[in-house]
């Protein structure tokens, strides 16, 4: 993580440290996203991943941090007034930023602060947000008739895009008559007609069903894998986020709680909203050897052996379920009272109260064999060699 603006990655890629102060919410989050690499943003509702992408396209007023895109400061203090990270005047002109040394914009309390049309930055909203009464190839060439391109080069741009993203033949088609996958293409096309040095997504897929989201998926993947600029993806979904991302940032509350690739944030969660996502059952404690003493004072019995504050997680499926108290191989084993069940997929999902709260997974068989219903008194048990543990 950089520790000040411009530096970490110099004069390429997205450097910021977005503090937004809204009401009872902070947001305070620190980013870096080098050329050609997908970073998302993935989170519950309200954690602050739209603020934040709001935050760098210029639509949300930072309360402190700064935001500097290919060595060029977008919001936040700035020596010059221009740049930073060493991108110098010729490279800052050639993003089409900065003009005769200085940005466009405005001073805004000792920072420098660029309005959202003088950004380069792409934006897909969640509802694509095109415009109605203009046909596809019009919506997609409005970005670069903004940036001062004639009609007819627009034009050609804008066609060249749908052309890319499958949709050569519907040019003069209304949003009103495409479907939601190919307004998302659309939407995906306008936002890079404009050549972006930055691609913000906010949960472009939330609005497609299953089916035409699957497609679309990969669509936008082969998309995201030849820009060569970075891209900020933010979502709820965790299978966006591991088909699409590069890496990982999980938010919660405003703060950044877990980062990396999704193997290392689905393989150790650290917080029980990542550990729902990833479907495991996940503890915090004191590791001493083998073992991991909870907080409520059971002690998990693990594979691993550690020492110190530390993490256990293990899957439903590993949870067997008894009638009364299991015999055999040294597990781990508790009272517990079924507090629900539900289907999860071909198995059943079954909610436990206890010492060690926890779900299980068991086949309707099992679930016919013994009689679960709420409130019932089972037996449950993991064998240690299921339970991974590592450091807090």
């Amino acid at each position: 993580m950089s520790t000040g603006a411009g530096q970490g990655l110099g004069a390429h890629g997205l450097d910021a440290h977005l503090v937004v102060d809204r009401g009872t919410f902070r947001l305070d989050l620190r980013l870096q996203v080098a050329p050609g690499e997908t970073v998302a943003l993935l989170g519950p509702n309200g954690a602050g991943k739209t603020t934040a992408l709001r935050a760098l396209a210029g639509l949300e007023d930072l309360s402190g941090g700064h935001i500097v895109l290919d060595g060029v400061v977008l919001d936040g203090p700035t020596t010059d007034g221009a740049v930073l990270g060493g991108a110098g005047s010729e490279g800052a002109e050639r993003e089409g930023t900065v003009r005769d040394g200085a940005l466009p914009g405005r001073p805004r309390g000792g920072a420098r602060w660029v309005p959202p049309e003088h950004r380069r930055i792409g934006v897909v909203f969640q509802d694509y947000l095109l415009f109605p009464h203009l046909n596809a190839v019009e919506n997609i060439a409005f970005g670069p008739r903004r940036r001062g391109l004639g009609r007819a080069e627009a034009r050609a741009i804008a066609a060249d895009w749908l052309d890319r993203v499958g949709l050569g033949d519907f040019g003069k088609r209304r949003p009103g008559q495409l479907s939601g996958g190919q307004a998302q293409r659309v939407a995906l096309a306008r936002a890079l007609a404009t050549d972006p040095a930055l691609l913000l997504l906010d949960e472009p897929l939330a609005a497609l069903d299953a089916r035409t989201r699957l497609d679309t998926r990969v669509e936008l993947h082969r998309h995201l894998a030849g820009l060569a600029g970075p891209a900020v993806l933010v979502t709820h979904d965790p299978v966006d986020a591991l088909m699409l991302a590069d890496r990982l940032v999980v938010v919660e509350d405003g703060r950044a709680v877990q980062e990396g690739d999704g193997e290392s944030v689905t393989a150790r969660p650290r917080t029980d909203y990542i550990a729902r996502l990833v479907g495991l059952n996940l503890y915090r404690g004191m590791a001493s050897g083998r073992t991991v003493r909870l907080a409520s004072g059971e002690v998990l019995a693990t594979a691993e052996s550690l020492e110190g504050d530390s993490f256990a997680a293990f899957p439903p499926s590993a949870v067997a379920l008894f009638r009364t108290e299991p015999d055999g191989s040294p597990r781990n084993t508790w009272r517990a009272v079924v507090a629900g069940v539900h289907r999860h997929g071909d198995h059943l999902r079954v909610q436990l109260d206890g010492p060690i709260r926890a779900a299980a997974d068991v086949t309707p068989a099992a679930a016919a064999q013994l009689g679960l219903e709420p409130g019932q008194e089972v037996w449950a048990a993991v064998k240690a060699a299921e339970i991974r543990a590592y450091p807090a």
